[in-house]
């Protein structure tokens, strides 16, 4: 962990953010497998019921980052302070915290289930798919939470390809129980829903297993495991960012399938559905991309490390941005080759195409965004990630999404995604010249 703070900048990147890139592109392609079979095995509508379920998907991301994201950060900035103690109950409360919000999210969803697809966009045509895929996804909501937040803190503890190996069995066995679900058996959306549910457990209780050894230096205590309100201010202080990131995400996509089903009904929705499974795609990548930088950044900024803090935010945007720029490439110029791998109804394709093209056209940009928010946050300065994750989806995007289809039907829901881009990138790349000048000036000062 000491090679944080001397290591060439470079070269500890690389050895954190490619075991990250390669976990967060198996897990989009899990979740773009699932898109696969559930469009070729079931129909375009169970796509669109699929697409429904992305605020709800959204809205237990954003409780698990809650815990998981900010408890990460956490120990990265404690290991940088030496403080190896509270490291470890900052892990132990990784577990309970993650337990204790995962029922609580499970029962509430669970109880109000059909009322919530439908305020977020279920028509008769799609709410039993979504439905029926939701209602699994919510039973097994705590191991969920608890094999992400175990997953991010292996990543703080100086184990980056445990948490790629966490990941990559996952992705494998949903891969191998998707078909045998959906088809041999013949379960639909419930298969493929099991079989994410199935695939995450194995890859939990390895997890487990290996944070349960005494042999490492952080590793799970089980006295360690009862809430420690003190961990549990600051986690949730670090960790509100992307909670409210990924609450503005889901109130967002809301907006686009209500949007999108009223000025272009279910092919609309579930055409969004694969759009959204594709960006998904490259989101991750630069999401792994920002977790190789995050325990660099954490573990810097808590040793007072200004320089190497500078560098290892650079070169995270340079990548963030080359990743974003052959999203826009592939976009423009093969979308229905990508949609065709989702369905062979060639209305949906024709949508899906014209969804994309648009929908990707400011992609180059929004890197530098996305790094400078978790940047932000990877540092425990919650108030700046918080207010560049608003500006991007509720100051700017939520209402373009109320006035642009007023006059451009579906093409203005499409078009609201990178002119709000675009006005974020503007937003981020100020807050970030006047902090690093800050910085710079007056040094750091760390406060957790």
């Amino acid at each position: 962990m000491k090679e944080l703070g001397s290591a060439p900048v470079g070269k500890l990147l690389r050895r954190y953010a490619i075991p990250s890139i390669i976990a967060m592109t198996a897990s989009s392609l899990y979740n773009m497998v699932d898109s696969i079979f559930i469009g070729r095995g079931v129909g375009a509508m169970a796509l669109g019921g699929l697409a429904v379920t992305f605020p709800f998907m959204n809205l237990a991301a954003a409780f698990g980052a809650l815990i998981g994201v900010g408890t990460a950060n956490l120990i990265s900035i404690k290991l940088g302070q030496k403080n190896y103690g509270e490291a470890r109950r900052t892990l132990g409360n990784v577990v309970s915290l993650n337990v204790i919000l995962g029922l609580l999210f499970m029962a509430v969803s669970l109880i109000w289930l059909d009322p919530i697809l439908v305020l977020f966009g279920a028509s008769d045509n799609t709410l039993q798919y979504a439905h029926d895929y939701m209602q699994i996804i919510l039973y097994g909501n705590v191991v969920t939470h608890m094999y992400l937040g175990l997953n991010t803190a292996s990543r703080a503890v100086g184990h980056p390809n445990r948490a790629m190996y966490a990941t990559i069995l996952t992705v494998v066995l949903n891969a191998v129980l998707d078909p045998l679900f959906i088809f041999s058996f013949g379960w639909g959306v419930r298969g493929a829903a099991i079989a994410t549910i199935l695939a995450q457990v194995v890859s939990l209780t390895w997890l487990l297993v290996e944070f349960a050894k005494p042999k490492e230096r952080i590793h799970l205590q089980m006295r360690n495991l009862i809430p420690d309100i003190h961990i549990v201010r600051k986690s949730l202080s670090i960790g509100v960012s992307p909670f409210v990131m990924n609450s503005a995400a889901c109130l967002i996509v809301i907006f686009i399938n209500r949007g999108l089903m009223s000025h272009g009904g279910d092919y609309a929705v579930s055409a969004f559905g694969i759009v959204n499974r594709f960006v998904f795609i490259f989101a991750m990548i630069v999401l792994g991309v920002n977790q190789g930088m995050q325990p660099i950044a954490g573990y810097n900024f808590g040793a007072q490390m200004i320089d190497r803090l500078f560098k290892v935010l650079k070169l995270t945007i340079f990548w963030a941005t080359v990743i974003t720029t052959l999203q826009c490439i592939v976009a423009q110029l093969i979308p229905e080759m990508v949609a065709r791998l989702f369905t062979t109804d060639p209305l949906l394709i024709e949508e899906a195409a014209h969804g994309m093209r648009l929908f990707t056209i400011a992609a180059p940009i929004v890197g530098f965004s996305m790094v400078t928010s978790n940047f932000f946050q990877s540092i425990g300065m919650a108030p700046q990630s918080i207010f560049l994750s608003l500006t991007r989806q509720i100051l700017f995007l939520l209402p373009l999404l109320v006035i642009l289809p007023r006059f451009w039907g579906v093409s203005g829901i499409w078009y609201s995604i990178p002119i709000s881009d675009t006005l974020a990138f503007i937003c981020s790349a100020v807050m970030l010249i006047y902090h690093m000048k800050k910085f710079r000036r007056e040094g750091l000062h760390t406060r957790l």
